[in-house]
């Protein structure tokens, strides 16, 4: 696909460049020329001007703002940031001395994590969530089965809390753009024929002893990849464009291979996220399309 294919709105900033507004594990925006070189965007029959892009595990959303589709469904099941998304797209005049009045400090740090997001107002929730997520160690965002956030303080010489600048390129990016706190069931249940609809659901583990990080209070192993699947199925019968990314495993291989329609292409991507600095470095993860 050419990139210039999706970037039909007006710039948003002079700087033209919209990037996640939050760091979060998994995020592709460092796969994103990958997936030009390899081609596992969807051919140009996908018309951002009359279809509608789909991206229910939104995440850091790195894929929306890199096509910025006029026409876009976003959602994801962790409220604090669909939240966050909302406050941006809506309020952002006032998120922006919400970041700007927080202090790197420890204390701080844990005082804040402590607080319960749904006792604050959107605008607060929204702070607070960007803020442990900038200051949080390695941008980790993880819960417990209670879904309260314990990742612990991190260490960083001058953390960019309130990044002005892109947070008002990410609102302009949003105007007009779909939000939903919703499983992706139903966020994709009125997909149609043409429509482009990018899965980037929880990994599949890649071995037994490997940590789940959970952005949710549920899990995602695999009864639910099965189910993910087999919606992927229905979606490709309607018609629809399927991109799907999820680990490098024989599971993986094994759950989507011999499907009519569906290719599987491997991927390398950096894993930072290791305790042990000689066990960090390339992962092989894969990205299924069906077109």
């Amino acid at each position: 696909m050419n990139r210039d294919v999706h970037r039909s709105r007006e710039a948003t900033s002079p700087q033209n460049e919209v990037k996640p507004f939050v760091k979060w594990l998994g995020g592709k925006r460092q796969l994103l020329k990958q997936f030009y070189d390899l081609g596992v965007y969807p051919p140009h029959a996908f018309n951002a001007s009359t279809n509608t892009y789909y991206e229910p595990f939104v995440g850091g959303g790195a894929v929306f703002f890199d096509l910025l589709p006029k026409r876009a469904k976003l959602s994801d099941m962790n409220w604090e940031l669909i939240t966050a998304y909302r406050v941006i797209r809506d309020n952002i005049d006032e998120l922006i001395p919400a970041l700007k009045s927080h202090v790197y400090d420890r204390d701080y740090y844990l005082a804040m994590r402590s607080k319960n997001p749904k006792h604050l107002s959107n605008i607060e929730a929204a702070s607070r969530f960007i803020f442990l997520n900038r200051t949080g160690f390695n941008g980790l965002y993880r819960v417990n089965r209670s879904g309260k956030f314990n990742v612990a303080f991190g260490t960083y010489s001058n953390p960019l809390i309130c990044d002005e600048d892109n947070l008002r390129n990410v609102s302009h990016a949003l105007q007009g753009i779909s939000i939903k706190h919703r499983d992706y069931i139903k966020a994709l249940k009125k997909a149609k024929a043409g429509d482009f609809i990018y899965c980037d659901p929880p990994y599949y583990p890649v071995n037994k002893t490997a940590s789940f990080i959970s952005y949710t209070a549920d899990i995602f192993l695999e009864e639910e990849q099965e189910e993910l699947r087999d919606i992927c199925i229905q979606l490709h019968e309607h018609g629809c464009y399927v991109m799907l990314s999820n680990s490098d495993t024989p599971y993986i291989q094994k759950l989507y291979s011999g499907i009519k329609g569906f290719k599987i292409t491997r991927i390398f991507a950096g894993r930072t996220i290791n305790s042990k600095a000689t066990k960090r470095g390339k992962v092989a993860e894969v990205v299924i399309t069906t077109y």
